[in-house]
């Protein structure tokens, strides 16, 4: 029996409404290492601790090529006392924030592909981090929009989408689903350390959502056909975040750095650039098709050096900035929504038949790729 093709047919993109500048990042971040150092002075001379050093823009854009990032709450972030943001917590008889997020996502691309809640027959929410172990806010998100069928949560880390994406086409050809959405409600910057120098630009927060439907029923003039997905993951503690329900049976452990983003970010860049470009080039080969038929490149937007690396060994030259688009410059790192934000904003110019590569790595190691054909 033919397995149904599958398509994406829609889109969505939530932006928070306040926006964190490098130099209010820095100004924030030099500021708390001026009071530690203060504070600390004796130890720091005995040399039981050491100092702390300040942080400067241009050090964060030559490292990442970041300039800002928007998030949910910028003044619990920028003060130097508290350096993490400000969200409060609700009641249960109401929308949870990872929730709305998604939602306000969601109904910008099912508006793209013409649909209603209720016509989709599941959700799935991937996602780094959840803010809660259940109800899983896919149930949730589902009840919101009036969704039918079912809906649950998946974790694998900054590659969430491209798996979801791969789960969602899964479902379809096996004849289970016909109309998925796929959320990624990332709020990365409750789990970033905003006192770690290496790491305290790195994040910020976003929604993106995704329709995937089966071809044969899907309504939107603006599809692109999954030709194929391909999934990996090796286990590495590069990239790491230890915080989870069984913190609370060993007290040494509350509130340690490892229960926030912890990397090796040069190990990373060293180990995870090679296994991407190897899985994306071995994928064209399997399929027959060679890199220069590739028009798009939408890369997770980790690192702009990360980026260019892998377009390079893809391409085998320099890309263009339209070839391989960048958006982290103000978006920052968005974990599992990164490559969704810049297809869903560099896609539109491409013709039918234009091949372009959907591509998402991260810790686990994680690294998924998904090729699509403008239709």
């Amino acid at each position: 029996m033919k397995q149904t093709d599958a398509v994406i047919s829609g889109t969505g993109l939530f932006t928070p409404e306040e926006s964190v500048s490098n130099d209010e990042l820095v100004t924030a971040f030099n500021a708390w290492v001026d009071l530690f150092n203060a504070e600390n002075a004796e130890a720091i001379a005995k040399g039981e601790l050491e100092a702390r050093t300040h942080s400067s823009a241009a050090f964060i854009e030559k490292a990442s090529g970041i300039k800002s990032r928007f998030v949910l709450n910028k003044s619990g972030i920028i003060d130097p006392h508290r350096m993490t943001p400000q969200v409060a917590e609700r009641p249960n008889s109401e929308l949870s924030v990872m929730a709305e997020i998604g939602v306000k996502a969601a109904q910008q691309a099912l508006n793209a592909a013409g649909l209603e809640g209720s016509d989709l027959d599941a959700v799935i929410v991937a996602a780094s981090n959840m803010q809660r172990a259940y109800p899983a806010i896919a149930v949730e998100i589902q009840d919101a929009l009036g969704a039918k069928g079912f809906a649950f949560d998946m974790n694998v880390a900054c590659s969430s989408a491209t798996f979801g994406i791969a789960q969602a086409r899964d479902s379809i050809r096996a004849g289970s689903s016909q109309r998925i959405l796929m959320v990624n409600p990332e709020i990365c910057t409750g789990h970033l350390n905003f006192r770690d120098r290496d790491a305290h630009f790195i994040f910020g927060d976003v929604a993106t959502a995704v329709i995937i439907e089966a071809k044969d029923v899907a309504q939107s003039s603006s599809n692109f056909e999954i030709v194929d997905t391909r999934l990996q993951t090796i286990f590495s503690n590069n990239i790491r975040n230890n915080f989870g329900f069984m913190n609370r049976t060993d007290e040494r452990g509350v509130g340690t750095v490892d229960k926030l983003f912890v990397q090796e970010g040069r190990k990373v860049f060293k180990e995870v650039c090679p296994a991407v470009a190897q899985q994306i080039n071995t994928q064209l080969a399997d399929l027959d098709l060679q890199p220069e038929q590739l028009s798009r490149l939408w890369l997770h937007q980790a690192n702009r050096n990360m980026n260019d690396l892998i377009a390079r060994r893809v391409l085998g030259r320099d890309p263009t900035e339209q070839e391989s688009p960048t958006i982290l410059d103000t978006y920052a790192n968005t974990s599992s929504a990164g490559s969704i934000i810049a297809f869903h904003l560099n896609r539109d110019d491409l013709t039918a038949g234009d091949l372009g590569v959907l591509c998402s790595f991260g810790a686990g190691y994680s690294i998924g790729s998904v090729i699509l054909r403008a239709t």
